[in-house]
């Protein structure tokens, strides 16, 4: 039996880290042999990646997580610990979006976010990114919380602690890998999302790293530069990869201790 789980395990890893291999080897792979020219390529052309494109993928990136992060903690306590009206039907209304194609509902926030005055913004974009993480983050961060002992919350508030300071002083570090599974998913779908900055956001100078990416795809003659292309495929596929070699202790810890109880 125990081959059998070593045998899937390794098929299972072959077949998902083959794309990434591939796409590594394709990315030092020249006409005359290996080397870094598809990365010159990349960062050097007309329409290629600047500085201010990975800059602005950061900006966005933390401006996501830091926002997803506030709200779900918040939308997650409330539904796991207080009883109020209406506290299922909320619950299942912010569980619905996850029904709605967000692609169906980008230009209805594109003419929102005109109203607002955050058109071709950096924040109109990131607001709208933590739109989209909410159902699951909430969800995530309500049975994060429940998952808790009561017991713990009751002890704080003998002691004098009020509702926030029960929140701040015991329940967030108890918690803290689904904080982290949270905040990891944010970072990956913000960092890598091209669709909804490609609608929301106009001038180059706004543009994500992912977004450039696709930009510079045409060579000379129409000819798709697919060697560049894999080059920017591993450019924005590092960053996932090294925070999630840093973070996958707790990320893991917050699917099996309880963060998707329920």
């Amino acid at each position: 039996m125990r081959t059998s789980y070593y045998f899937t395990g390794t098929a299972l890893a072959i077949l998902f880290l083959f794309p990434l291999v591939w796409s590594g080897w394709a990315s030092v792979r020249t006409d005359t042999g290996f080397g870094l020219e598809n990365y010159a390529r990349l960062f050097s052309s007309a329409n290629g990646i600047r500085p201010v494109h990975v800059l602005n993928s950061v900006i966005v990136s933390a401006l996501t997580v830091a926002g997803t992060l506030v709200v779900s903690t918040f939308a997650g306590y409330a539904f796991g610990r207080f009883r109020f009206p209406g506290r299922n039907l909320l619950f299942l209304l912010t569980l619905a979006i996850l029904m709605v194609p967000y692609a169906t509902i980008l230009i209805a926030l594109y003419v929102l976010l005109g109203w607002l005055g955050l058109e071709d913004s950096l924040i109109g974009l990131s607001l709208v990114l933590i739109v989209f993480q909410l159902p699951f983050s909430v969800f995530m961060m309500r049975n994060s919380f429940e998952a808790v002992p009561i017991e713990l919350e009751e002890s704080a508030r003998v002691d004098g602690c009020s509702s926030f300071g029960t929140l701040v002083r015991i329940m967030l570090p108890a918690v803290r890998p689904g904080l982290v599974t949270v905040g990891l998913f944010a970072f990956l779908s913000s960092w890598s999302e091209f669709f909804a900055p490609l609608i929301l956001l106009n001038s180059t100078s706004k543009f994500t790293a992912i977004v450039a990416v696709v930009n510079m795809r045409t060579a000379s003659h129409g000819s798709i530069d697919y060697a560049a292309l894999e080059a920017g495929v591993v450019f924005m596929a590092v960053p996932c990869l090294v925070l999630f070699a840093f973070m996958q202790r707790s990320y893991v810890r917050g699917f099996t201790s309880g963060a998707l109880k329920g």
